[in-house]
């Protein structure tokens, strides 16, 4: 099991970017959660398979068709403490 957390920045707030990375998440079998920043980013963490994480970095690079994504930057962590799911917080 990997975790890593992302912080997102450009238009990503008011496009349904939370929901979206939640629904990408849920199909690649991650728990963790994704919430909005005080600044205007968004921040994701993540835990799963390399492979589910990497898809996921990957995905989070475009985001939902409204958004735009300037900067994604990607750092390892220990899980988070959610045990299964993953949630827009």
């Amino acid at each position: 099991m990997t975790a890593a957390r992302f912080v997102v920045s450009g238009r990503v707030q008011g496009v349904f970017f939370r929901a979206s990375t939640r629904e990408q998440a849920q199909r690649l079998g991650l728990r963790g959660h994704a919430r909005n920043l005080a600044d205007g980013r968004v921040e994701v963490v993540a835990a799963g398979t390399d492979e589910a994480i990497d898809a996921l970095a990957q995905w989070l690079r475009h985001g939902p068709a409204n958004a735009r994504m300037e900067e994604l930057r990607r750092e390892a962590v220990e899980g988070p403490a959610v045990k299964q799911g993953f949630a827009v917080l």
